[in-house]
């Protein structure tokens, strides 16, 4: 494979405005799922070079216009983002429910196909919060993270989530108690398992019924558990990187992963399908966040900016167009280069 740094250096790359200077930091918005550092013990920092291809296929003999959205990540309290730069220079726009950054092009006349590289350098902290500092919880403004409360099209807060919420949480006390019985409850219950239809759309329904899936669907359940409870609770999707340091690779999956909120005081990260995958790391995944990890977007049921003509996307993460207002198929591929 020809390594990423070359790539990146060699490519005719238009920069985008903010290219080199870090995007505004999210802060503590109602629409994130932002990490108060004050409730965080320092850990591990990785830093990669990232190269993301967003491919467009199949498109109509004819089409006149078509119209690309592209994720963009965005500075964290956790995670940094530099050098963000694209083959083709996008109108930046950010989406009102969640606050996620999205590159957006209209490209005439496109022929069969479109191709379009982002690239951008990420340093990433791990997670670790120290939960005795969370037992005593404040107070949330009212209303404050109510999109985090309510259900979404396939993550279902009903009669029979409530009732499985209550079951799993009796004799629980606190959010964090809670929590912890829920995430416990997940990871218990579920496979993680790939290999039967349904897998991968994050429905609760599915994870409930088949009690396997991949990680949409381990913290799909988590939310809705946390929902019915009342506990604000939200999904977050990226990139996963391997955990061994030192490595240039081209990869094409995602990985996702969930928070709680303790009322007046932070968002708390879990991962219920890592944890599974890694028994011996049960511990670290509630309160915990690896640094190989790249937050690209919030939330579920994602109209886009400016709004695309299809129904809203159950998550973003892959590139989405339109033919002359039809979807078009649309995938990405990546690859990293290891900065440490």
């Amino acid at each position: 494979m020809k390594r990423l740094g070359t790539i990146l250096a060699g490519l005719a790359l238009a920069s985008c405005a903010s290219s080199g200077r870090p995007q505004p930091m999210r802060g503590d918005d109602d629409r994130q799922q932002t990490v108060n550092l004050a409730y965080v013990r320092p850990g591990d920092r990785r830093s990669f070079a990232i190269e993301y291809v967003g491919k467009i296929s199949g498109i109509p003999v004819g089409t006149k216009i078509v119209r690309l959205w592209m994720p963009v990540p965005q500075d964290t309290t956790v995670q940094t983002i530099r050098e963000m730069r694209f083959s083709r220079e996008p109108r930046l726009a950010t989406e009102p429910k969640y606050g996620n950054r999205i590159a957006y092009w209209e490209i005439a006349d496109p022929g069969e196909s479109v191709e379009i590289t982002m690239s951008f350098t990420c340093s990433r902290v791990e997670i670790l919060t120290d939960l005795d500092l969370l037992r005593q919880e404040g107070q949330d403004p009212p209303g404050r993270y109510s999109i985090f409360k309510q259900a979404d099209t396939l993550v279902v807060v009903d009669d029979e989530i409530r009732r499985l919420s209550d079951e799993i949480t009796k004799g629980s006390s606190g959010t964090v108690g809670k929590a912890r019985a829920i995430y416990d409850y997940v990871v218990s219950k579920m496979t993680y398992d790939k290999n039967h239809p349904g897998w991968g759309t994050g429905s609760t329904k599915h994870a409930c019924e088949a009690g396997k899936g991949n990680c949409t669907d381990f913290h799909a359940l988590f939310n809705s558990l946390c929902r019915a409870q009342g506990i604000a609770s939200g999904f977050e999707i990226g990139l996963y990187l391997p955990y061994e340091r030192g490595k240039e690779e081209k990869l094409g999956g995602y990985h996702c992963w969930a928070f709680f909120r303790v009322p007046g005081k932070t968002w708390v990260p879990v991962d219920c399908s890592e944890a599974k995958r890694n028994p011996d790391r049960l511990e670290f995944f509630f309160g915990g966040h690896t640094s190989n990890r790249v937050t690209f977007t919030t939330g579920r049921d994602v109209v886009l900016e400016p709004k695309q003509e299809g129904a809203p996307l159950n998550y973003f993460l892959n590139p989405y167009a339109e033919a002359d207002g039809r979807a078009v198929k649309a995938d990405k591929a990546w690859s990293f280069r290891d900065l440490d």
